[in-house]
């Protein structure tokens, strides 16, 4: 398409680290311009009117936003985020608000696709292990689905939560203590890494093998 601005779609949920997503969505954008850059606010109900509505969790019943009133929030978040950045009044970038009542990711995927977009950027809230399978993660989804590159803005270091880390079994550590170290396992562990195997350096000249590693 002749003359085509560079396209940028960002995904909001209005939180802190969406507002992250958001400035490098417009800096990409401001890299770029003239472009422009679409900014999405997703979410799976809302109301006509915003009455009290079924919200698509059975058995919940929540006092969901109209479409309107959230028009009106993304549009004060956006004035509010991007006017406080440097780059914002030299940049040849035009910004679009859109609300969309859809699956987050898909919402995000298809809006990039109807736009021909060049990047689809969003945030990372950093969950792992049984909170991140249970809740997912829109990033990882929408990077599944995107026909477009996709740039993924994760939290600073200091706010991802620390490694869950296991300590040691006292059965292992007990029993590496009574043998000097010849057995690392405890019967029930022993099962599960099965039997060690020792690696040591051969004399590939002249040995059987051409392999520089011999198991036994």
């Amino acid at each position: 398409m002749p003359n085509k601005p560079y396209v940028v779609v960002a995904g909001t949920d209005f939180s802190e680290q969406a507002v992250r997503a958001l400035h490098a969505a417009y800096r990409q954008a401001a890299q770029h311009a003239p472009a422009e850059l679409h900014v999405a606010h997703v979410c799976l109900a809302a109301s006509p009117d915003g009455q009290p509505a079924q919200a698509p969790v059975a058995g919940l019943s929540l006092p969901l936003k109209s479409i309107e009133e959230l028009r009106r929030e993304l549009i004060a978040h956006l004035d509010q985020q991007l006017t406080a950045l440097p780059e914002f009044s030299a940049a040849n970038v035009r910004v679009y608000g859109h609300v969309l009542v859809d699956n987050p990711s898909l919402g995000l995927t298809s809006l990039a696709s109807q736009l021909e977009a060049d990047v689809l950027v969003v945030g990372s809230h950093g969950l792992h292990g049984v909170v991140r399978w249970l809740l997912g993660s829109v990033a990882d989804a929408v990077i599944r689905q995107a026909g477009c590159p996709v740039l993924v803005v994760p939290p600073k270091a200091h706010e991802l939560p620390p490694p869950v880390i296991e300590p040691p079994c006292p059965r292992c550590v007990a029993a590496r203590q009574a043998s000097s170290g010849a057995e690392r396992w405890c019967e029930q562990h022993r099962e599960h890494h099965g039997r060690r195997h020792t690696y040591h350096q051969g004399d590939r000249r002249a040995a059987d093998t051409n392999f520089p590693l011999v198991a036994r």
